[in-house]
């Protein structure tokens, strides 16, 4: 089987893709032949030589680089399917599958999951629909919400609003009566906590709000939960699950637990300070409190119709112990330190048999729903 993993992207998160992008090409089952394509800030699309596979391969450490060579710069062919999938000069190349290690916009929103509809071929993660409603935080805690699941209590703040000075008062006196400082300010649609910061005060938090309108049009002011910070792995396909394929049984692995050392688990202590959190494996709770975080992930996994993988994140209140759902991110990271791959592996699910799991559900996903009527 021809796999070709994707990474890369547009999205402020592109350093971490090239991380993540080469664990999970350096952990595909060697039965399987590895393609890669790599795609550059500005989103060209290069296909990449086999010496980056071998280099990255010899170096558990290493993360891809991307070579702009512009032979072989690569297009995509509606409705190819896995002969066709894509072009690189005069010729075709396949895919059996495509693995798009991708994080955030323009990767993990929806856009390129429609891409792949449209080519015609099997991709890992999570459909068009469930991938644009969980990059979106808001819709996300509505939908939430709607399924009985709670949520952290705060305020959609959109760009608009910034143009009324009357209705900008509104919401600032609205988040300090109703939310209380310290609040936390951060886009609706961007990932690795990009332009998410901590307000104390009336200053910091008008400061917050412009910071996250730089990276959205959208923003969310949420009470600043004095929280454990409580992660759980999920994989599976809950909406087509008949039992026929192990892989879209819908699983929980974990939840861990992250103790961070900065303010807050920012950008930096995810990926740039090596000491920036400690990861407890599992979360230090009592049973009957990991099951009902498991409980609760695969519950929200299920009524947003996602599939393939994700990882649910929960906060747990220091002060009065409630239990809230934070965020689904749908494709997490998989750097060395990144929580999802080692949750999978604390409760028996290996790297190799982690991607060889993803890959499996999305094949037997799209043999499934290609069997479905599109036309009379």
């Amino acid at each position: 089987m021809t796999v070709t993993v994707i990474y890369g992207g547009k999205s402020g998160e592109h350093e971490i893709s090239l991380v993540s992008g080469a664990a999970v090409a350096r952990n595909i089952d060697e039965k399987n032949t590895v393609q890669l394509i790599a795609i550059t800030k500005e989103g060209r699309w290069f296909l990449q030589p086999q010496s980056e596979l071998e280099r990255i391969k010899a170096d558990s450490k290493a993360a891809f680089k991307i070579i702009e060579d512009e032979s072989q710069e690569v297009s995509v062919i509606p409705a190819g399917g896995t002969k066709r999938t894509f072009r690189v000069g005069n010729d075709y190349i396949g895919a059996d599958v495509v693995f798009p290690v991708l994080h955030g916009p323009f990767g993990e929103d929806g856009t390129i999951q429609g891409l792949f509809e449209m080519i015609d071929v099997p991709y890992v993660g999570c459909t068009t629909l469930g991938s644009a409603i969980t990059m979106d935080k808001e819709k996300t805690k509505v939908a939430l919400a709607q399924a009985g699941i709670p949520v952290v209590p705060g305020i959609c703040v959109r760009r608009s609003d910034l143009a009324d000075w009357k209705r900008y008062d509104e919401i600032l006196e609205q988040a300090q009566k109703e939310l209380g400082f310290p609040l936390f300010v951060k886009p609706c649609s961007a990932g690795s906590s990009d332009g998410a910061s901590l307000a104390p005060d009336l200053q910091k938090l008008n400061g917050a709000i412009m910071e996250a309108f730089n990276w959205d049009d959208k923003i969310l002011i949420e009470k600043a939960v004095n929280a454990r910070e409580i992660e759980c792995s999920v994989t599976g396909n809950p909406t087509i699950d008949d039992g026929t394929v192990p892989a879209e049984k819908l699983t929980a692995y974990g939840p861990g637990e992250i103790a961070p050392k900065h303010d807050f688990y920012d950008y930096d202590a995810k990926y740039n300070d090596p000491d920036g959190a400690d990861l407890l494996i599992p979360a230090n709770l009592p049973e009957e409190k990991l099951e009902e975080v498991r409980t609760l992930a695969k519950k929200a996994f299920a009524a947003l119709d996602l599939a393939g993988l994700s990882r649910v994140d929960f906060f747990i209140d220091k002060d009065n112990g409630e239990l809230y759902l934070n965020e689904i991110n749908t494709m997490p990271g998989f750097t060395q330190i990144s929580m999802f791959p080692k949750m999978c592996a604390a409760f028996g699910l290996d790297f190799t048999a982690l991607t060889n799991l993803l890959i499996t559900e999305a094949v037997a996903r799209f043999k499934k729903t290609r069997g479905l009527k599109t036309s009379r």
